[in-house]
């Protein structure tokens, strides 16, 4: 996931806007407690995620891939007074942490959670959205685009996360490697959709932006 030295990175850190104490506390948490950690988005990739946010001013964010909630409550920093966040994930073991979480912040009572497959619950919401964060099971990223295309506003943003893969898309294809054959369909879709306008930033493991015309 490290396309530049960690040196650079940690300027980078040093020169962005300050991770939030709540956001601080549970990353910490995540490193002592939960396995694979390094699926957090992080202090930087966060800030954006925030930044992106309040350009938006979203009222209905919808993010697909919870596991502890970081990249949701980060979301929520720009989200409208009345809005809400519907998040989506299928570990039952961390629904608590989450909402743990979720309620030391203030928007705790705009955030739902729904559990379970995202290819299920996403046609039971009856919203349309401002804001989506699709961070959940490469294989289903196809998918989800197609689904959550005629549920997004004119001028939505779709973000996608781990587009780039650790550089596996520059790599020849292993015969039994899905996730890695969908992400580079997937990236070669949101190029080539008339539906939308697309910018890869090489971001951690990739974060695209897709604004929805």
């Amino acid at each position: 996931m490290h396309f530049i030295s960690q040196e650079l990175e940690d300027y980078i850190e040093q020169h962005s806007e300050k991770e939030p104490a709540l956001l601080a506390a549970l990353n910490k948490e995540t490193y002592q407690k939960i396995l694979l950690p390094r699926m957090l988005s992080g202090h930087f990739q966060g800030r954006v995620l925030s930044m992106l946010s309040k350009l938006i001013r979203p009222m209905n964010i919808l993010e697909i891939g919870t596991y502890t909630g970081y990249s949701a409550l980060c979301l929520c920093e720009g989200m409208r007074k009345n809005g809400q966040l519907h998040t989506i994930d299928i570990k039952e073991e961390l629904v608590d942490f989450q909402r743990k979480h979720f309620d030391k912040s203030s928007w705790g009572k705009q955030i739902v959670q729904h559990l379970g497959e995202a290819t299920a619950i996403i046609p039971t919401l009856e919203l349309q959205f401002d804001l989506v964060f699709i961070d959940a099971d490469k294989e289903n990223y196809l998918n989800y685009f197609e689904m959550i295309v005629p549920k997004m506003n004119k001028g939505g943003v779709i973000l996608s996360d781990n587009v780039l893969w650790s550089g596996k898309v520059l790599e020849p294809l292993q015969t039994n490697d899905v996730s890695t054959k969908v992400l580079q369909a997937y990236n070669q879709l949101l190029k080539n959709d008339p539906r939308i306008e697309t910018v890869l930033l090489p971001i951690r493991d990739g974060l695209t932006v897709s604004r929805v015309l």
